[in-house]
């Protein structure tokens, strides 16, 4: 009911100006490019998002019907860490994470509001402006990795990782993926060109990736991988399009192999690699291991309603949850416990219910949903909560969904009218 009341709404929507259509457009572009330099604080990502609500509110920019069960499910979910947080709010660090929650809040509500329209447009230039980010934090991880200029390496390593313009190596990692998949999309379906400019930016990308040595970024860009293509061979419209998809596909997993032997015959990169991609690490095994905090965690929140407050599970175990939903528990009881797993979860069900809707930002879609797929598996075992680049993609679906119910409509409309 509330896709079919906003549909006339857009239908209706009177265009911008192409002297303002243009200006939006560059903001979210910007907006996609600063998202990759987060080491200092305030991030320009902060900065730019900021600049581009107020822009696009002035410009004109409509909360849709459609996009409130969004806007409900994240005030309850700060609501839920506020209450929990009241008797700690003394506490400076506990004030800045409710804040930067609010803050996550407003940018997924943003996104999704842009996204609504201008869909296909708007899209590419956030694609864009993440690729070049991540070539940005990718060629800096490397330069910081192998030393190659004055003092490179301690800027952009940490604990011998490559972290680049982040402040945590698997953050990083995780935030290439997206990028590393929309190169990867342009390797299997593009032109010879455009496609071997691609094969660059992914080199480079997944190279940063392996150098960061988070598991969970190495896994992630493997299975986002794999289930992107997957996707894209069941939405490809001819058989000619499925082949050359596979074909590619199978030569760029050879290529990788080849890269990442080759990268093995260092021996202090074999030595790290090694030592990350033992699952027998010493914090994630035994009662207060990684995997027995999510127990021991999850029996305490079935006993406090209202949580014990942000930031405060390291005070009762030696260290932090590494679980978003159990996180969403004992930061803000069982509110925030419900509420954020619903929101995570509903998208993850809309987004599959609309891999195979025909628009022509499919492609786009199919990339930023298995990137957020990977990043909600990968919250079991990992904090995502404050992540910008997961909120941006989660407000990214809710745009997509939305305006791909309208365009149905409106093809709908169209067919009958014809």
């Amino acid at each position: 009911m509330a896709y079919a009341a906003t549909a006339g709404e857009m239908n209706v929507a009177a265009p911008a100006a192409p002297g303002v259509l243009a200006l939006q457009r560059a903001l979210v572009w910007l907006v996609g490019a600063s998202g990759a330099i987060v080491f200092i604080e305030p991030s320009p990502y902060e900065i730019v998002t900021l600049l581009a609500t107020v822009t696009f509110f002035a410009t004109g920019l409509r909360l849709k019907l459609v996009l409130m069960p969004l806007l409900l499910a994240l005030v309850l979910l700060n609501i839920g860490y506020t209450i929990s947080a009241i008797p700690l709010l003394e506490q400076s660090e506990v004030a800045s994470w409710i804040a930067t929650s609010w803050y996550m809040a407003v940018t997924v509500v943003f996104f999704a509001m842009v996204m609504s329209e201008d869909t296909a447009a708007r899209l590419d230039m956030l694609r864009r402006g993440l690729v070049v980010g991540a070539m940005v934090a990718s060629v800096s991880a490397i330069v910081g990795y192998f030393n190659l200029v004055p003092g490179g390496h301690d800027l952009f390593t940490l604990y011998e990782r490559a972290r680049g313009t982040f402040k945590d190596p698997n953050v990083l990692g995780a935030f290439l993926i997206l990028p590393a998949l929309f190169s990867l999309q342009s390797v299997v379906s593009d032109k010879l060109g455009k496609a071997l400019r691609n094969v660059i930016g992914f080199v480079i990308m997944s190279l940063a990736i392996l150098l960061a040595f988070s598991r969970a970024a190495w896994g992630g860009l493997v299975l986002t991988s794999a289930f992107m293509l997957a996707l894209m061979v069941l939405t490809s419209r001819t058989n000619t399009q499925r082949s050359r998809i596979i074909i590619m596909a199978i030569v760029a997993a050879v290529l990788g192999l080849a890269l990442i032997a080759v990268l093995l015959s260092f021996d202090s990169i074999a030595e790290m690699f090694k030592q990350r991609a033992s699952f027998d690490q010493s914090y994630d095994e035994g009662r207060f291991g990684r995997f027995g905090r999510h127990i021991l965690g999850a029996e305490m929140a079935l006993d406090l309603p209202f949580g014990i407050g942000p930031l405060q599970f390291h005070r009762f175990f030696p260290e932090d949850t590494h679980n978003s939903y159990l996180n969403a528990f004992m930061s803000g009881g069982w509110l925030s416990g419900v509420c954020y797993p619903a929101l995570v979860f509903t998208t993850v069900i809309m987004g599959f219910r609309h891999i195979f809707v025909r628009v022509p930002w499919q492609r786009a879609y199919l990339a930023v949903f298995s990137a957020f797929v990977g990043t909600v598996g990968e919250s079991f075992v990992i904090d995502t909560d404050h992540w910008r680049h997961f909120w941006m993609m989660l407000g990214a679906m809710w745009g997509m969904i939305a305006a791909a119910q309208a365009y149905k409509i409106r093809a709908g409309e169209d067919a009958s009218s014809a």
